[in-house]
């Protein structure tokens, strides 16, 4: 994928366009906007310490979050990310109660009920809604956000299921179920707090593309993280059964579908644009030397 040709009028720090000193001085400010992002996930993480204990959430987890936030979107201030981190921070820590901490079905349903009426809703029964509560408030409960985020926790629930019953779904199926990684849920919660007026009317279309791009993630994840999540015993192509080869074949597609959506938005939102391609770029790149989780 590519970046914008040109910056245009309003290129912020961060943005295209940008060579020598200045380039240097907006990945310092990018930079910089990471660590404030990550202390303020860190501050919202420490108001529920049972939620986010300090085994795998290290600093190290709340740094990556920061950094991800800022670089996909250097141009917005630490408010404007607030929503795109917590949304983030709150993906991993429902992740974490349904695969290591749930211990039956029955647990795991009881949670996606909860969570799914809190987002309709209701008030929060315990630290996971609250916090989710609190991102509902501050996105005002669309009605897009609550069926991406019942998307997200039907597909948690599927992956819950496969692992229980010993199932290995073929490499197609896996991917209907990418919405399990929540990449999806967090960039729209990411669009609603802080999309342009041509994003909110065209939420389809920006969707279309990040579909796209979250399968790629998914398969870039279990690629470089095979080792960990071997040992963890969560959802990955790679143990299901499918090759390497296979799994780097189907990247390479779905980075490509994903440009072919994303380039008709640069005209119309060339922010929109280039924040899916920085989540492809920043992604592919970090999980070459990292990854978000500390140790369990």
């Amino acid at each position: 994928m590519t970046g914008l040709s040109a910056a245009g009028d309003d290129a912020g720090p961060g943005e295209p366009g940008m060579t020598g000193l200045s380039a240097a001085a907006g990945l310092g400010r990018t930079s910089a906007l990471a660590v404030a992002c990550a202390r303020d996930l860190a501050r919202h993480a420490a108001e529920h310490p049972g939620l986010f204990p300090a085994r795998p959430f290290d600093a190290g987890f709340f740094h990556s979050l920061g950094l991800v936030g800022a670089f996909g979107s250097p141009w917005a201030t630490a408010g404007e990310l607030r929503a795109v981190n917590r949304a983030a921070l709150w993906v991993f820590a429902v992740d974490l109660q349904v695969d290591h901490v749930a211990k039956s079905r029955e647990e795991v349903a009881a949670l996606v009920g909860d969570c799914l009426a809190v987002a309709a809703g209701d008030a929060p029964r315990g630290p996971l809604t609250q916090c989710l509560a609190s991102l509902r408030d501050d996105l005002g409960a669309d009605p897009r956000w609550r069926d991406q985020l019942e998307r997200m926790l039907a597909a948690m629930l599927k992956e819950w299921d496969w692992r229980e019953s010993g199932a290995t779904p073929g490499l197609e199926e896996y991917l209907r179920n990418a919405d399990s990684c929540g990449s999806a849920f967090v960039n729209l919660s990411h669009w609603l707090a802080t999309g342009d007026q041509w994003t909110l009317a065209n939420l389809d279309l920006v969707r279309a593309a990040d579909d796209e791009v979250q399968r790629y993630l998914r398969l870039l994840n279990d690629l470089t993280t095979y080792d960990r999540e071997a040992r963890w015993g969560d959802a990955n192509a790679l143990t299901l059964g499918a090759g390497r080869a296979e799994v780097t074949e189907r990247m390479a597609r779905h980075a490509r579908t994903a440009a072919e959506l994303i380039d008709p938005l640069r005209e119309t939102s060339p922010r929109t644009a280039l924040y899916l391609e920085r989540q492809v770029g920043f992604n592919t790149g970090f999980y070459g030397v990292s990854d978000y989780w500390g140790e369990l």
